[in-house]
């Protein structure tokens, strides 16, 4: 049928008689902690780049740019080779991200999920051991390609295996973790800030811990029923079922859905990536690109990454810079918490657009604090009091973001592909993530440089844009079983041109 969703319209019904078992809740504990890495590495980035003794180690020009008896508080950071550091590792996660899907369909989420835990590991161990830039590089690919195999695998994982009425707590789940990757990581550059000459070091080598997480976790989890019945299976998904819904559910039932859906994919089991691009599936391409795309365009990336260079350019000092991304990360730890608590509750949409709405409010007030105390030349000294307003609002659009289009972002990309082409549908959503993540920290600083603290009005009028374009085109998905997601589309004011609408028993389940 078209959309390759509808394949299961047949099913009676969406709720299976499960719950959430100890052994739901562990399993996805385990997948979600793939969001460690990705965290560790957004605060990790930021932080070592601010700390004196890498920079003289492997980029003295910009030190010599910060003794400068006058100088552009924009313009301090302003060097590629420095930007390069941090984003060659999205460029091979961009690779990696659309490898994966091939990947995954032969060894399933579970090894992906191994793989981009042991890259990680090894890429700790050559950035902890770097003597020049070209090391760090290389470090950095290897990080990268821990990443690309560990977010295109996670979020999957996560739908797949998650129970319907509660997906979307779950698969924020990845977001949690990669705050508490975040927080840890801004910890650990506090202290290293604090051992002279090796200290970023440490930062970078101890990358090897959440990758020991998500290779422990990986291993102790079953592959999803999906995947498992894709490489023929059936027993080991029932198994694995079983073991994650519990003893009242009737997991013969959701089988049989789950492997009528596998059976209508294997039509389609090759050319994923040319399939994607019909007609049947424009609303899940759009989704799929937008929803990443626009995540980045929230300029969120780059103050997490350079949230101790943008701190000491609004007047805080090194240490004080490096404990403002600290308090940073602990608000965004809190805000994915509180996503968890209600993404379910009220929904996908109505978390869209209230982080949207204070995101562009910060951001205005940022840029606004920023001109008018900085200047345009950026050679003026922000008062104390204007310093603790950005890091205040800094925080609060953080937070937004937390409970919004940071989580979320996971979120749907993973729930509104058919199986058919869910991998490869997941691999696009991570390589544009990626993609979009390598152009924005390669060119931030040197658009901080240029744009000033219009910099920031440009990421607000993007939100604007974004939280439109959710007004518009993002269907509600609360609680909709995978299986029945194409009745979704159908039902959409636009997107239902694109979808045929599916069986009237395929309505059922979503209402």
């Amino acid at each position: 049928m078209a959309g390759g969703g509808f394949a299961v319209a047949e099913a009676q019904s969406g709720d299976y008689g499960g719950g959430i078992t100890f052994s739901v809740v562990v399993t996805c504990l385990m997948a979600a902690s793939g969001g460690l890495i990705f965290g560790y590495d957004i605060g990790i980035s930021g932080g070592v780049t601010a700390m004196e003794s890498f920079l003289e180690e492997f980029f003295p020009g910009v030190l010599r740019r910060m003794a400068a008896a006058r100088r552009d508080q924009y313009c301090v950071y302003d060097s590629h080779v420095l930007t390069a550091f941090t984003s060659s590792l999205y460029l091979a996660g961009l690779v990696a991200s659309l490898a994966a899907s091939r990947v995954t369909r032969m060894v399933g989420r579970q090894a992906v999920m191994l793989a981009g835990g042991a890259f990680f590991f090894a890429g700790a161990a050559v950035n902890a051991a770097a003597v020049n830039i070209a090391m760090l590089i290389v470090g950095r690919m290897l990080l990268g390609f821990g990443i690309g195999f560990t977010n295109q695998a996670a979020p999957v994982y996560l739908a797949e295996t998650a129970p319907a009425k509660w997906r979307g707590a779950f698969t924020t789940g990845f977001q949690l973790f990669l705050g508490i990757g975040n927080l840890a990581a801004n910890l650990t550059n506090y202290g290293a800030a604090r051992i002279p000459r090796w200290g970023w070091r440490l930062s970078l080598g101890l990358a090897a811990v959440p990758a020991t997480v998500i290779l422990v976790g990986a291993l102790l989890i079953p592959d999803t029923p999906s995947s498992l019945l894709v490489r023929g299976r059936v027993e080991q998904a029932r198994a694995a079922l079983r073991r994650i819904r519990g003893p009242k559910a009737d997991v013969d039932a959701e089988l049989e859905d789950v492997a009528r859906a596998v059976d209508a994919a294997r039509a389609y089991e090759h050319g994923a990536f040319r399939r994607i691009l019909g007609r049947e599936y424009r609303p899940h391409l759009v989704l799929a690109v937008a929803v990443p795309l626009f995540q980045q365009l929230t300029g969120v990336i780059v103050i997490a990454f350079f949230s101790p260079v943008l701190f000491q350019t609004a007047g805080f000092g090194a240490n004080g810079a490096l404990l403002g991304a600290v308090v940073l990360g602990a608000v965004n730890l809190g805000s994915a918490l509180l996503s968890v608590a209600t993404v379910d509750r009220y929904g996908r949409r109505p978390l869209f657009l209230a982080g949207g709405l204070v995101m562009i409010m910060c951001q205005v007030a940022v840029a606004w604090i920023m001109g008018s105390q900085i200047g345009r030349d950026g050679e003026s000294t922000m008062a104390r009091r204007y310093s603790l307003a950005v890091l205040a609002l800094t925080c609060v659009f953080s937070a937004s973001f937390g409970w919004s289009w940071g989580p979320l972002t996971w979120v749907i990309p993973g729930e509104i592909f058919p199986v058919e082409v869910r991998s490869a549908g997941q691999s696009v959503s991570v390589a544009v993530n990626l993609g979009a993540t390598f152009v924005l920290t390669q060119t931030f600083l040197s658009m901080l440089c240029s744009f000033k603290y219009a910099t920031f009005i440009y990421y607000a009028a993007w939100v604007a844009v974004m939280t439109a374009f959710v007004v518009a085109f993002l269907p509600e998905t609360k609680g909709v079983p995978l299986e029945a997601m194409g009745a979704v589309w159908a039902r959409h004011w636009y997107w239902g041109r694109f979808v045929q609408p599916p069986a009237k028993n395929a309505e059922a389940l979503i209402n």
